[in-house]
């Protein structure tokens, strides 16, 4: 890569090359690494850049800390993942393990609203809302302010070891390693009440767990952000080898608009003096001074394009400077390009939106959350589940009466503790008693259970001599939440009585 003085820099393309040393021919498969230093630069998608990252970093930092009351018995921070006592909370939702199909949803709303918005906007979670971009931003703040903008950190980068730079050197990595310790520091705290644990985790009374999940967040948030950025964009995440099957002719990417800036030329008044037909393009090169990924918008679409739309910002301040119109590189898709090239001056129509791809991916999107939603306010808040004794199925009493052993289990999904009625369906010679219950009657009970527990007690269904007449006998629990204001939720859990063979 050759610098100047000014933004403008010259890309040279790193293919394989073949080496010849003594005679002998050598092949290199693989070209060294060229750094990327992108140049700082204003405009409205750098703006709204910095704001989605402000943003974006105050919902990650902030959220462990944000307090919800749901009562005596449960936590009170908003987002936790309990894994201790296996619960997901989310404000006034939570979650059960036997309720993670709700995760499931999320994760299939996810990735069907990636697939939406690719199809739509190209690779704008990459430029815009992807945690690579995110702390890589914030990473590049940190070394402009201590090394200065793109020329110098190359002169910098090219230069000597000097106290100077080794001192530079040594305030941007610690201030990098500050940020990548706070980051994985934050991470732990959707884990575990955030204010217990971080008094714990300083004192060095904290899981183990903890301070190695830190110190592996710290060091890939250091080395990623810091040191491989465009590398992980372009070699190690799949997304941009995935993302080409989810674009159309209709989707919005980032185009160099070849039909009105080429041919280029870095001397254009000259040239349009002399006759020579130009574009509008002055070859300065801004647009690959600010790309973070060190690619030349002007060769198209390309792996390296992450979408962050820096280089439209680029070029129209450069526009601005020579006096031509803005939108020389801007966001367009296929259609509208071809036709422009084809010299039928065309718009980019906000209808292009709507269309097959884009619709159905926002049904199939909708009807995932409106599934979700509906499940989520009718869901049960009680759960039963009742397994019969497999050895023995049944004990003859001394009166030649039978009697079979249960293990009946309630769930108080509430954050209150309730009293539920168990009530005995069927078998109407039977009876039943049991452990940890108040009987009312010999085919009724109450049961108390703590505000978000399971209960397990046992219970022993009997019948008198000469009433059971086949070898299996079905018959249900009847479990009622007994509240207040009356009766609420009620589960019927059926099973069988086991009698002798016939």
């Amino acid at each position: 890569m050759a610098v100047s003085d000014s933004s403008d820099v010259k890309v040279e393309r790193h293919d394989a090359v073949a080496v010849h040393s003594e005679g002998k021919h050598k092949t290199e498969l693989f070209a060294a690494h060229k750094k990327v230093y992108p140049k700082s630069v204003s405009g409205y998608f750098r703006n709204l850049k910095w704001i989605l990252t402000v943003v974006f970093l105050a919902i990650y930092y902030l959220t462990p800390w944000i307090r919800w009351d749901r009562g005596a018995h449960a936590p009170d921070q908003a987002v936790l993942i309990d894994i201790l006592h296996r619960r997901f909370y989310f404000f006034g939702i939570e979650i059960w393990p036997q309720e993670f199909y709700y995760v499931a949803g999320l994760l299939i709303m996810g990735g069907v609203g990636l697939f939406l918005l690719t199809s739509v906007a190209g690779r704008a979670w990459c430029g815009y809302a992807c945690w690579q971009t995110v702390w890589t931003d914030l990473f590049l703040v940190v070394e402009r302010w201590i090394e200065g903008d793109r020329n110098a950190r190359i002169r910098l980068a090219n230069g000597p070891w000097t106290g100077s730079r080794i001192a530079k050197w040594l305030a941007k990595n610690f201030i990098w390693l500050l940020i990548a310790l706070a980051t994985g520091g934050a991470w732990i705290f959707y884990f575990a009440d955030a204010p217990t644990l971080l008094k714990s985790f300083f004192t060095g009374q904290a899981p183990f767990v903890a301070y190695a999940t830190v110190g592996v967040l710290t060091a890939t948030t250091f080395v990623f952000a810091g040191y491989m950025r465009e590398q992980v964009c372009i070699y190690m995440c799949p997304w941009p080898r995935i993302q080409s099957a989810m674009f159309d002719e209709n989707s919005l990417l980032v185009t160099y608009n070849a039909w009105r800036g080429e041919p280029r030329s870095a001397h254009r008044k000259k040239a349009l003096a002399s006759g020579q037909k130009v574009g509008d393009c002055v070859d300065c090169n801004a647009c690959v001074a600010v790309c973070p990924t060190g690619i030349d918008i002007r060769q198209g679409s390309q792996l390296g394009c992450i979408t962050c739309a820096l280089c439209i910002d680029a070029c129209n301040e450069i526009m601005d400077k020579v006096g031509l119109p803005r939108g020389l590189i801007s966001y367009s898709n296929t259609v509208t390009y071809n036709e422009n090239m084809a010299g039928k001056p065309t718009h980019l129509k906000a209808t292009t939106v709507f269309r097959p791809r884009t619709l159905i991916y926002f049904t199939v999107w909708s009807l995932a959350g409106l599934l979700m939603l509906l499940s989520l306010f009718t869901r049960d808040r009680l759960d039963v589940n009742i397994v019969a004794d497999r050895n023995p199925l049944y004990t003859r009493l001394s009166d030649g009466g039978l009697r079979n052993g249960y293990q009946l289990k309630v769930l108080n999904m509430r954050q209150e503790p309730l009293s539920f009625r168990i009530e005995m369906q069927g078998l109407p010679e039977g009876s039943f008693q049991g452990d940890g219950i108040t009987m009312v009657s010999p085919r009724e009970a109450t049961i108390n259970v703590e505000a978000d527990k399971l209960k397990n007690v046992k219970i022993y269904v009997t019948m008198p001599p000469n009433t059971v007449k086949t070898e299996a006998n079905d018959f249900a629990f009847k479990v009622t939440e007994v509240g207040l204001a009356g009766d609420g939720e009620s589960i019927v859990t059926g099973t069988l009585f086991h009698g002798p063979k016939k």
